[in-house]
């Protein structure tokens, strides 16, 4: 009997065993196949070393033997072929087949993890290309229906957008189920992209968080706040988060329904005032502070957030008496990789006219292909880790002078520097590494 290499797991092969004319066909340990019980016992054992092969010699079968092909993974079978042979030298009998049958009934690990990457990167993938083309394509679908014979659906689907529109101002219609799809655990699992919580948050309060840095798509924000992959609502029991992005993106068909879903709302002063007055208490605004200006200057190891005259958020929770919560992520910015063009060169200007026009930053960006290491739109799987820091308590004043607003965002601020530099060294920066606020 020989025992050939195979990557990955051992392949048995029994070359001389005679034909039998009676032969039990027996499938067991699937996804592995037995073609028949074969009993053997070894006289003698060698170790080739070239390749981590096993081969067995002069060997003599006990009872009916027959062709035998089993795929198990390596070390558990030496195992099992050391306890079957030491069994044959003690004289009790021990054979490779009932050693065999002790095996787990585990897939191949190889051919499990390669399938479990593939679905990793199409469930980020769908996320990268529902949040691009979504809308517009959807668009462009509802407006060549009006001139077909499927005009009716067309027209009654417009119908009930125009009645539904102001939902995305109105606190959103959320789905328990879409937030809990299993496709957001392989889209969490392919970065990966964990949630660290660092104090708790009271159900009695509200909260507005700032997320930095914003990267190019916000992923940790998306994935931390928009799904409960990373067990939001288990670890901040009672709070509610909704993820405030683009205002244009709720004017879209289709896509406004699949971002609603997941407690997403448009991040306008109307959709966040109502959120937090008249939407109970518990609820925890996540707004991206610093909007498209901030991607233009994200890169890989670039630790800057767009901050200084962003203020607008601070005022808003002295007006509701919402608390400030500072979020950081770590490994945000290093998903992609970025062309940044110097301040003042003429690729800058078209870029951020661009921004003022179409309300996003046009980026020229890549990450790598589909299933390879080739240029494409899929992100580099590099770790997301995102930290929800100590919250700041705001009193509630409906007219804040401009001197509270500078106050509190000074305090804003100065915790976002304490969070970032109580934590980097454990997430891969050095600790002469400083954040940068612009």
């Amino acid at each position: 009997m020989h025992l050939g290499y195979f990557p990955g797991a051992y392949r048995f092969v029994n070359k001389n065993t005679p034909p039998i004319p009676s032969r039990t066909d027996c499938d067991w340990l699937l996804p592995y196949r037995l073609n028949a019980r074969s009993v053997l016992q070894f006289s003698t054992v060698d170790f080739s070393h070239d390749i981590g092969a096993v081969e067995f010699t002069n060997f003599k079968a006990a009872s009916i033997s027959t062709s035998c092909n089993l795929f198990i993974p390596g070390a558990t079978v030496m195992k099992t072929i050391l306890a079957a042979y030491s069994g044959a030298l003690k004289g009790t009998g021990y054979s490779i087949l009932s050693s065999l049958q002790d095996l787990p009934s585990t897939p191949w690990p190889a051919l499990r993890s390669k399938m479990e990457k593939h679905l990793q990167v199409i469930a980020v993938l769908q996320w990268v290309i529902s949040f691009l083309a979504m809308g517009i394509s959807c668009t462009v679908l509802l407006i060549y229906m009006f001139c077909t014979d499927l005009w009716v659906i067309a027209a009654m689907y417009t119908t009930w957008l125009i009645f539904d529109w102001n939902t995305p101002k109105q606190g959103g219609r959320r789905s328990s189920w879409v937030r809990n799809w299993t496709v957001w655990t392989y889209f969490r699992d392919y970065f990966p992209i964990r949630l660290i919580k660092t104090h708790n948050l009271l159900p009695s309060r509200n909260y507005i968080f700032g997320y930095h840095p914003h990267g190019i798509f916000s992923f940790g924000a998306f994935c931390n706040f928009g799904t409960e992959a990373t067990g939001f609502s288990k670890k901040f029991p009672g709070i509610k988060p909704s993820l405030a992005t683009l205002a244009g993106n709720f004017r879209m068909p289709v896509l406004r329904d699949y971002l609603m879903s997941g407690g997403i709302c448009p991040v306008n002063r109307n959709s966040i005032d109502y959120l937090l007055s008249q939407n109970g208490t518990g609820n925890a605004v996540v707004i991206v502070v610093g909007g498209a200006a901030e991607s233009l200057d994200c890169a890989p190891g670039m630790n800057s957030v767009t901050l200084n005259n962003r203020k607008g958020f601070v005022r808003l929770a002295l007006q509701q008496g919402s608390d400030l919560v500072p979020v950081y992520s770590f490994g945000e910015n290093n998903v992609y990789k970025q062309v940044i063009f110097e301040e003042g060169t003429w690729c800058r200007l078209a870029q951020k006219r661009l921004q003022k026009i179409l309300g996003f930053a046009p980026c020229l960006f890549h990450g790598c292909g589909l299933f390879s290491d080739s240029w494409g739109m899929v992100p580099y799987n590099k770790p997301i880790t995102t930290i929800v820091g100590e919250p700041i308590t705001v009193p509630k004043v409906e007219e804040p002078t401009r001197d509270m607003v500078e106050l509190y965002h000074a305090m804003y601020i100065k915790s976002l520097r304490s969070l970032f530099d109580k934590y980097k060294t454990r997430f891969g920066l050095k600790e002469s590494d400083i954040l940068h606020i612009r």
